[in-house]
């Protein structure tokens, strides 16, 4: 891994141990510019993990707990009339002062709030009252939403699933993980620990040089045809949209770049299509009832769709 990436994933395992898997995978979705949704059980380290990420790259910091009760102007803000001067002066929201927002349990909020953060996470600006306001950046959008508990919930609408980069698990440490975080935290939290081994000027810098990176038109051909047979997939009622297939080549050149080299492969392309696109893919009702899961269509159009070597 990329040696700045590198020190900014140790230092996380400070405060999440035993997955340095998950852990390379938020980097890899950092680097490429992308939001990323935890879509995980209660208490396994969402929160803390983006903690960890804020404070080791030194990112402003909001975390909004979505309930019901919160609405759009707590998220972009709102407009007040100002006595004294006898016009509308705008009032941040909370998304306006962090560089990383932590959307917390997502689902819980109204259609109307979620849709809010819409224009925030696709244009990196918001409007109020007809002015537009831009956003920090470097920006991140990391939200959770809980599987288990479900009820009262607002599912995500599809289009603004279609907005996430990737949506990742944690999932439960093993036996060893879980000793280790239970020893870490019997005199301290973890979290006072990791230090800042990046700044968000760096981090600009790393992710300019991301889209620097080659992607011949062979790679290009390749997320074409992919993207393309997932929609002409009989299991497959809605496949990958054109903004997949730009997040799909967007992922593969982090991936490159976090290995090192200055142009993508189709073997980049294969190791982030799972995450980048699985929540993409929305299966007709008879593969639903078959049990049939995105991830095994996608792995069938991996066996299937020639690479371009082998097209060659």
């Amino acid at each position: 891994m990329n040696q700045a990436m590198e020190s900014v994933a140790k230092e996380m395992e400070k405060a999440i141990a035993g997955k340095r898997e998950v852990i390379e995978k938020i980097l890899l979705a950092v680097a490429a510019e992308g939001h990323i949704l935890l879509d995980d059980a209660p208490g396994v380290g969402k929160t803390t993990l983006a903690v960890a990420l804020s404070r080791a790259m030194d990112l402003p910091f909001c975390r909004i707990q979505f309930t019901p009760d919160v609405l759009p102007s707590d998220i972009v803000g709102f407009s007040m009339y100002d006595k004294a001067s006898g016009r509308f002066a705008y009032q941040p929201g909370a998304i306006t002062r962090a560089s990383l927002v932590l959307g917390d349990e997502i689902n819980r909020a109204s259609s109307k709030t979620q849709s809010a953060l819409l224009e925030a996470m696709e244009e990196r600006q918001i409007t109020v009252d007809g002015q537009t306001h831009p956003l920090p950046r470097p920006f991140l959008v990391i939200a959770t939403q809980n599987s288990v508990g479900a009820a009262g919930t607002q599912p995500l609408p599809f289009a603004q699933v279609d907005r996430f980069l990737m949506r990742l698990s944690i999932g439960y440490p093993d036996y060893q993980a879980q000793m280790d975080l239970l020893r870490a935290r019997q005199a301290a939290d973890p979290l006072t620990q990791v230090r800042q081994v990046l700044n968000a000027d760096q981090l600009l810098g790393m992710q300019a040089e991301v889209r620097a990176v080659l992607a011949k038109d062979s790679i290009l051909d390749y997320i074409t045809r992919l993207t393309l047979a997932s929609r002409a997939h009989p299991m497959v009622q809605v496949g990958i949209s054109p903004r997949g297939a730009l997040y799909l080549d967007r992922a593969a050149k982090a991936r490159a770049w976090l290995q090192g080299r200055d142009y993508v492969t189709c073997g980049d392309v294969q190791a982030v299509f799972h995450d980048v696109c699985a929540h993409r893919v929305l299966l007709n009702r008879q593969a639903q009832l078959a049990g049939v899961l995105p991830r095994q269509v996608l792995d069938e159009l991996l066996s299937t769709v020639e690479t371009a070597d082998r097209r060659a």
